[in-house]
């Protein structure tokens, strides 16, 4: 199957991940030439949202890139809790998780640089507009966040 990050960040922002786009796909937001092969995120480490990115990548299958195929893996909320940063194959691509950004720090780290940059599509047919903020400076190399906004009236 071909990359698809649109499809892994739509099920992110759905499962109420906290969660920045940061490296490849952050800076193509930002009006890069640069393509990507894969979705890197940072990611908050609190226990909600650890339980939360379990939920929402559960669909996509996830192994551990590069590992032996009959490796016993899991990504639940205790893999998350025990690790740090993970590179991940999923049936929508790749996906590097970092719980910290070398030179930068952690995910309130990079979530304080992020500005909005309007609202789009990511593509992956939920049929919701995600709204995406972008981190700027230089040590973040691009990052944008992606949130649902709430509905009109709320």
């Amino acid at each position: 199957m071909a990359a698809d990050p649109g499809r892994l960040i739509d099920a992110l922002v759905a499962g109420g991940v906290e969660f920045v786009v940061i490296d490849g796909v952050a800076l193509v937001l930002h009006g890069s030439a640069r393509t990507t092969g894969d979705l890197d995120v940072c990611y908050s480490r609190s226990a909600h949202n650890l339980a939360a990115l379990e939920h929402a990548l559960a669909p996509f299958h996830p192994t551990l890139r590069g590992a032996p195929s009959d490796l016993p893996f899991r990504l639940d909320a205790a893999t998350l809790r025990a690790g740090l940063n993970f590179t991940l194959s999923t049936t929508a691509g790749d996906l590097d998780l970092l719980g910290e950004v070398a030179g930068v720090g952690a995910f309130a780290d990079v979530a304080r640089d992020a500005v909005t940059m309007g609202s789009a599509r990511s593509g992956g047919g939920s049929g919701h507009d995600t709204w995406i903020t972008a981190a700027r400076g230089p040590r973040t190399a691009g990052a944008a966040r992606a949130a649902r906004p709430a509905p009109h009236g709320s």
